[in-house]
């Protein structure tokens, strides 16, 4: 929910709108969902705003998933979807929904794995026909695999071997998480994408992907009651099957703060980093996981924000700023700080600034005012979300496919608005420690770090952390 509140805030900020925040009771999507007869839960989100839909399938299952020394495979799978069944052969299945007007994607993070269709109403029985297909019937062969294998070796490629950044953030989780699945990357390690065989990903296929462990979220315009014969027709005849336990090993208790340093000769803009080890809704100290996400806002929520102030516009020294903190994981998460110094500024300076203003809210905690502005701002941001179509369904099939309830996103906002300044406070003083972090550099090969290029002073946004897919290319 943090990721979509933050950027639609930032929307009504910018555009100069003022909107209440809705009450404390008030609820966010007012979703209706049921339980097929195999075990699959559907959610429908009505919105008749326009005579669309988008159909999502989430599985419960993603990178931290998978077996040790195969990382990849769900991303790996995630692509083979498209390769065909019997009855839809390799590349129908988009051609089928591009020919009837329709959009469709897929992607892959730690704890879940989506697919989804944007339709015409008109089309929702086609795409729900197609989705089922695969859920079950996929034809897996080598001579498709062998050559999405290199595609997926050059989509690491791109995205991160290429990209500085994205590498220093790939090593940064691996240095934060000792013990837990999330210390890979979503995508993979290079070196077991290329030695793993089709037969890992089919026994990845049967052993995680069944009815019984996926959500169907439909939102648009329909009502459940639409909804419910499709769904019975189309998934409700599939065939429940045993699936394992989803495991999450716990992270031992950090005793020393970690710098990983890179420096690299594609590097013109230098990068400043740090995560702290966090909890989640679901593990670690909970009670802190609504008060981090008001702190998340008040440290890095846009123009208005203590960071982009305080670093940005008293004191000139970096060209952006960001915090962010995502709650939604099945085991434990980050809370993230990013900036780059402004030209002729050096990284250890701006280093120096950030350190100051994360130990001043750590030691001396937040305002009464700052919390309740953030509140208003988070609150907010629920009323745009409200208006898409498709955001409803994406926050939701987040959020179960992350072992969250609809019962928990519904109630949001009022827990959002239970928060106190002496909770946020606390939460700054337990979890920005020390001994909790990594540290990120990334900086020219020349050593060289005030030669930078010149970067227009905007509130960072950052994506969604974690994601790998067909989406992102």
């Amino acid at each position: 929910m943090q990721a979509f509140s933050r950027v639609l805030a930032t929307v009504a900020i910018v555009a100069g709108l003022s909107i209440a925040a809705p009450p404390a009771w008030a609820q966010v999507f007012n979703p209706d969902s049921f339980t097929l007869k195999n075990g699959m839960q559907v959610v429908v989100i009505p919105n008749h705003r326009t005579p669309v839909v988008s159909h999502m399938v989430y599985y419960k299952v993603g990178s931290a998933d998978e077996v040790a020394g195969k990382t990849g495979l769900a991303h790996m799978l995630e692509h083979m979807m498209f390769k065909g069944t019997k009855a839809v052969p390799a590349g129908s299945f988009s051609q089928l929904v591009a020919s009837n007007g329709g959009r469709e994607n897929a992607f892959t993070t730690a704890d879940y794995t989506g697919f989804y269709q944007n339709v015409a109403v008109d089309k929702l029985p086609l795409v729900m026909k197609l989705e089922a297909d695969r859920m079950v019937n996929l034809a897996l062969q080598d001579k498709d695999f062998q050559p999405e294998r290199q595609v997926v070796l050059e989509e690491r490629r791109m995205r991160i071997e290429n990209e500085p950044q994205a590498l220093l953030e790939e090593q940064l989780q691996a240095a934060l998480f000792l013990n837990s699945p999330y210390h890979h990357p979503v995508i993979g390690w290079r070196n077991e994408i290329e030695k793993y065989v089709l037969q890992d990903v089919v026994d990845f296929y049967r052993r995680w992907y069944a009815p019984n462990n996926a959500i169907l979220v439909i939102s648009g315009d329909v009502t459940a009651a639409q909804v419910k014969p499709l769904a019975e027709k189309y998934y409700g005849v599939l065939r429940a099957r045993p699936v394992p336990e989803r495991l999450r090993t716990e992270e031992p208790a950090p005793i020393a703060a970690r710098t990983v340093e890179m420096r690299d000769p594609d590097v013109h803009q230098p990068v400043w980093e740090r995560l702290y080890l966090a909890p989640s809704y679901r593990v670690g100290d909970t009670k802190y996981a609504y008060p981090l996400q008001v702190l998340s806002e008040i440290l890095g929520g846009g123009a208005t924000s203590r960071l982009y102030k305080s670093l940005v516009v008293d004191q000139n020294i970096a060209a952006e700023v960001a915090a962010a903190y995502e709650p939604d994981r099945l085991g434990q998460t980050s809370f993230d700080f990013e900036a780059s110094p402004r030209p002729g500024v050096t990284v250890e300076a701006l280093q120096k600034a950030l350190v100051t203003e994360i130990q001043n809210v750590a030691n001396k905690g937040v305002t009464a005012q700052e919390v309740e502005q953030a509140k208003q701002r988070l609150q907010t941001a629920v009323i745009y979300a409200r208006d898409s179509y498709h955001t409803g369904g994406r926050v939701l099939g987040a959020a179960l496919g992350s072992g969250r309830s609809i019962a928990d996103e519904e109630a949001w906002p009022s827990r959002i608005s239970a928060v106190t300044s002496d909770e946020v406070s606390e939460a700054a003083r337990q979890i920005l420690r020390d001994e909790r972090s990594v540290t990120g550099l990334l900086l020219p090969a020349s050593g060289d770090e005030a030669t930078t290029q010149a970067v227009t002073a905007e509130p960072a946004q950052r994506l969604a952390p974690g994601m790998s897919g067909r989406e992102l290319r």
